[in-house]
């Protein structure tokens, strides 16, 4: 088995590699504003999972995909020829959702804070129920007992 260096390694070497072939080799119009943010291979080198970004709305994201999928015979040679490899590994193109989870946090962040002002709010506006110093002092117990006698 590969140990877990070498994996890493080599996933790292295939973003980096993927990454500047798509910056460099590929001139497919339908590429939009791409980022590739992540890889991941497998313990046995064959399969990589190559993890991008996109700038842009869906069709600018579908059109990415197909763009990779085109693409993906002449990048897996590239990746296969630079690390040496017995077997190239197969590449998988998944859309990293990282902004969408983004924005998601954002929006439960904003909810959070206007929760937060509304308890202020509230806190704000309110007063005691019963008298501002709910404990008595030692001198007016019930029983009558002074200040320094002990109760039984």
């Amino acid at each position: 088995m590969t140990d877990s260096t070498r994996v890493r390694r080599h996933a790292e070497r295939v973003r980096e590699l993927v990454a500047s072939v798509v910056r460099t080799q590929i001139k497919d119009p339908r590429l939009g504003m791409i980022t590739i943010t992540d890889s991941r291979i497998t313990a046995d080198l064959r399969e990589a999972t190559v993890y991008y970004t996109v700038l842009g709305d869906t069709v600018a994201q579908e059109s990415t995909a197909a763009a990779l999928d085109s693409a993906g015979g002449l990048l897996r040679s590239t990746v296969g020829k630079a690390l040496g490899l017995r077997h190239a590994p197969t590449l998988t193109f998944v859309l990293d959702d990282v902004s969408d989870q983004v924005k998601h946090m954002d929006e439960l962040l904003k909810v959070a804070h206007s929760a937060d002002a509304e308890v202020q709010r509230i806190a704000a506006r309110a007063h005691y129920a019963g008298e501002a110093n709910p404990y008595r002092p030692d001198s007016t117990a019930e029983d009558g007992a002074s200040a320094g006698q002990e109760v039984r």
